[in-house]
């Protein structure tokens, strides 16, 4: 994390992020393409609120489940991806293709990695779930055998391996959830880099209006043809028994998970904020 030399307002309490270990390269082209910004908005209507006016970018393909097995691949560069808080490696196998991973914190320029059922105890190298030692961190998860990494992606999380039962694993996830997953499903070892990113301050409000976050306006301050909560003299409170949001819908109060099967597969529930 670096500070920078505050001579303008915005940079005063403003952090940036150390870049010092990325490789100074353009990305590569055959891995990367356009997005068109739809800045939350479903058919032409608004679906999500305050979105739109974001800095263009190009989206990186990810290799989240790795698809050259059994080949040991070379990280011959780390670099950073606008799409995402942790960074990315160009990996090169030996059959001589390339392709993007995340990065897990600690890899360098050089060091070589492998997917395959079972293989060395490594940062960076992937393997089934049942052939991961106990109390190892792990990353990138999935939770249907074959379908790639859905979980526990950004920078600086990582699960920790609790053990084995029957046909799952048991991890430990970085909300505090114990869950069983598949032991026939891949995990990378290692935690994910960047982790400085959760104690980055952005110093001024244009930081947000790049990454296509635009203002937000209290419901309270509204009028009552606006929001469920507006109207009334002065700065009154929502006048309701609960929250509700524009739509009129339940806020903060009903749970908006349905009933799904993998509820069973929860050993204990994430810690309430």
């Amino acid at each position: 994390m670096k500070l920078k030399n505050p001579v303008t307002p915005g940079q005063r309490k403003a952090t940036k992020l150390d870049f010092s270990i990325l490789t100074k390269k353009e990305p590569k082209k055959s891995l990367i393409v356009p997005i068109k910004e739809k800045a939350g908005r479903s058919q032409g209507r608004i679906s999500v609120r305050h979105k739109g006016g974001r800095v263009k970018r190009f989206y990186r393909l990810i290799d989240f489940g790795q698809t050259y097995k059994d080949l040991k691949g070379k990280v011959i560069a780390l670099e950073y991806d606008p799409n995402r808080t942790c960074f990315i490696a160009l990996v090169e196998y030996e059959n001589g293709k390339k392709s993007y991973i995340l990065a897990p914190d600690g890899i360098q320029v050089g060091d070589e990695i492998i997917c395959a059922d079972e293989a060395p105890v490594k940062i960076g190298n992937r393997m089934k779930l049942k052939n991961i030692p106990q109390g190892i961190k792990v990353y990138n998860i999935e939770l249907i055998p074959g379908k790639g990494g859905k979980i526990v992606r950004s920078a600086g999380t990582s699960a920790i391996l609790m053990g084995q039962e029957d046909k799952y694993t048991i991890l430990k996830l970085p909300s505090g959830e114990m869950r069983k997953v598949s032991n026939e499903c891949f995990a990378s070892i290692g935690q994910l880099s960047n982790p400085e990113h959760r104690f980055r301050r952005i110093g001024k409000a244009g930081i947000n209006r790049k990454k296509g976050i635009r203002p937000t306006v209290r419901g309270s301050a509204m009028n009552p043809c606006d929001h469920p909560h507006g109207g009334g003299e002065g700065r009154t409170g929502i006048g309701l028994k609960y929250p509700k949001t524009p739509w009129g819908k339940h806020a903060f109060i009903s749970r908006t998970r349905k009933k799904k099967w993998t509820d069973k597969l929860i050993i204990k529930r994430r810690k309430e904020k």
